[in-house]
């Protein structure tokens, strides 16, 4: 299990969820109750799932893709650590991931 931290925007909340190996960080997010969209469904389209990943735990995620780079040049709040959260994969090697919620998104499938 990966124990998951989530991070509200303002900093004020932060909860805690086991995710199993093989999960993606999007759907633990959602089903958490966490505000991201995901609007895209996991294809890129968007940048509605964009977290920023604690510098602690960023290099024990495997590189962005490309195309995950050229999405995150258009997300709202980008920071060097962020990612797409419909692209995080939580494996077995993973035990620990903290994440928090930007204060703001933006749908790139509606411009």
């Amino acid at each position: 299990m990966t124990k998951v931290t989530f991070i509200s925007a303002d900093g004020e909340r932060r909860q805690e969820v086991d995710a199993p190996p093989g999960s993606v960080l999007l759907d633990i997010a959602q089903a958490a109750g966490q505000p991201l969209e995901g609007t895209c469904e996991g294809q890129m389209a968007c940048s509605t799932c964009h977290v920023i990943v604690d510098a602690g735990d960023f290099a024990n995620l495997p590189d962005a893709s490309e195309d995950e780079e050229d999405m995150l040049d258009l997300a709202a709040a980008a920071t060097r650590t962020s990612r797409l959260a419909c692209q995080i994969l939580l494996d077995a090697r993973l035990d620990r991931l903290t994440v928090r919620i930007p204060s703001e998104s933006y749908n790139m499938q509606g411009m």
